[in-house]
């Protein structure tokens, strides 16, 4: 009975050796992944803070459309449309996260 304890005790030290060096290894190759998404979330944080930005000070916006209008009124419609594309893009792009279950809200 002894020499089975022992056997199980050896063969779970075993395991638990394979163990951590299959976390090791794990580790090893996701760090590129870890550092891109480090990349990314420092952007999204980037691009929330100027959302925010824009949000509390709202007469940035409305000069920086005033000055597109007096410059190039052409431009300001070519700017429009890209934006209404990238907007009707994103929103489908969310809900299609949403139904595949990657995104919390649609």
């Amino acid at each position: 009975m002894n020499q089975e304890l022992i056997d199980l005790a050896v063969e779970r030290g075993r395991l638990l050796e394979r163990i951590s060096m299959q976390r090791q290894l794990l580790e090893q190759q996701l760090q590129p992944v870890g550092d891109t998404l480090h990349s990314v979330d420092r952007a999204l944080a980037a691009v929330r803070k100027g959302r925010d930005y824009l949000g509390q000070h709202p007469e940035v916006v409305t000069a920086a459309v005033a000055i597109l209008v007096v410059l190039k009124p052409s431009r300001l419609w070519r700017w429009t449309k890209r934006g209404f594309l990238a907007w009707r893009t994103w929103r489908m792009l969310r809900r299609e996260l949403f139904a595949l279950g990657l995104s919390p809200r649609p």
